[in-house]
């Protein structure tokens, strides 16, 4: 192949790049299962652990199955080098570790992950790192926090999970860099099949992997994506040190999910679109989220800075969690679990699972309530989707 990844589509990329054969001749990635590497002499042993050449050295930093991931999915975004992790936490946890210090701010994203919440206000506070929250996606606000906070990092997802609101990635991305501040944006619900943050002028990615890279929920994995400096050098000089680190075989399954991932996501986009329509029309639907509904707020924004809208629907019932819990306890077909991104369709009440461990205060700025289901739609029957979800819908 062409050492240029410009010189092909999206779809090739995500089936072939970073695998370079082997001698045995091998037509898909071997899994290199491996602690370490031999070294042909000690002056090369030495020349790799001082950096002087380039090589495997130990698998906690340096693996080949590991690294065909991180090429293909740093060509999938547009990015210069990616560091693999153990989970889409502690790829977050590496990118603050390795870039910020002591006395510095975050600028974040109120509707984030429960999780990145607590990390951010219980870990990072620890080590003398301020988190200040922006409630919502107007420009015009963030550009007052960016102003009044003068932070060393904004932090937000896009679409936010659960509630799929969209932000300007382009315009915060100008604000924080004339402020001399690095954005990061979660892309983990659209994935590069949909969306390219870097273009769109971010510094970095953060993912999932877990989610929709995989596809099929099998393994846990994150990754972090952007330059050589601070993402193969500053994060990177964090993993190798910490060790929060992909296996081989998680890097090999996520491989394997990426040779798919552009049919997954458009097939996925398709669903959400039909099942968002529907439900729209049910009678104890008070309201869908969707970007791809010409009634979500930021449906133009999504339609101009994605080229799908996803595969996660959220809506919110009239009655609160007894009858968010009704609908859920009555499907059959329909997973329960918080996990998304999968071939299987899933289903979950956010405020009791995912942001569960937020306050009722920090929920309600998020804007996550009782009444709320997520569901990440997968690729069954888009007929018994709908089937399973009128159990609950019909018995209210």
């Amino acid at each position: 192949m062409a050492k240029d990844p410009d010189a092909y589509g999206f779809d090739t990329l995500a089936v072939r790049w970073g695998h370079h054969r082997g001698q045995e001749g091998e037509q898909s990635e071997p899994i290199y299962a491996t602690s370490s590497f031999v070294f042909e002499t000690s002056a090369q042993a030495a020349a790799r652990f001082a950096g002087e050449e380039g090589g495997n050295i130990y698998s906690r930093f340096t693996n080949p199955t590991v690294r065909t991931f991180q090429e293909r999915l740093a060509a999938l975004e547009g990015a210069q080098a990616c560091v693999a992790t153990a989970s889409g936490m502690s790829a977050i946890l590496a990118t603050c570790m390795g870039l910020l210090r002591s006395g510095e701010r975050v600028v974040s994203s109120s509707a984030i992950f429960g999780s990145t919440v607590m990390l951010f206000n219980n870990y990072l506070s620890r080590f003398g790192v301020g988190v200040s929250y922006v409630s919502g996606p107007d420009p015009d606000v963030w550009r007052e926090a960016i102003r009044a906070y003068r932070p060393r990092l904004v932090f937000l997802e896009s679409p936010s999970n659960p509630l799929t609101e969209v932000y300007d990635i382009a315009a915060i991305a100008q604000m924080s860099r004339a402020a001399g501040a690095l954005l990061v944006v979660d892309n983990c619900l659209c994935t590069p099949a949909l969306q390219r943050p870097l273009d769109l002028g971010a510094h970095m990615v953060v993912h999932s992997a877990t989610k929709y890279l995989d596809g099929q929920g099998r393994c846990v994995g994150g990754a972090v994506v952007g330059d050589a400096d601070r993402v193969g050098r500053d994060v990177f000089g964090f993993l190798r040190t910490a060790g929060p680190t992909m296996s081989p075989f998680n890097a090999w399954v996520f491989l394997k999910g990426l040779e798919t991932l552009g049919v997954r996501m458009r097939a996925h986009c398709e669903q959400a679109q039909a099942l968002a329509e529907w439900l729209a029309h049910q009678a104890p639907v008070r309201q869908v989220y969707y970007p791809g509904l010409a009634t979500h707020p930021q449906h133009e924004l999504a339609a101009h800075q994605q080229c799908g809208f996803g595969g996660i629907v959220c809506f919110d019932l009239r009655g609160g969690r007894d009858t968010a819990w009704r609908v859920i306890d009555a499907t059959r077909m329909i997973s329960i679990t918080a996990n998304l991104g999968d071939t299987k369709t899933t289903i979950t009440h956010p405020a009791s699972t995912t942001h569960g461990r937020l306050t009722p205060e920090q929920r309600s700025e998020a804007g996550i309530g009782e009444g709320l289901v997520r569901i990440a739609v997968g690729l069954e029957n888009l007929e018994d989707i709908k089937r399973d979800l009128e159990r609950g819908l019909n018995s209210l």
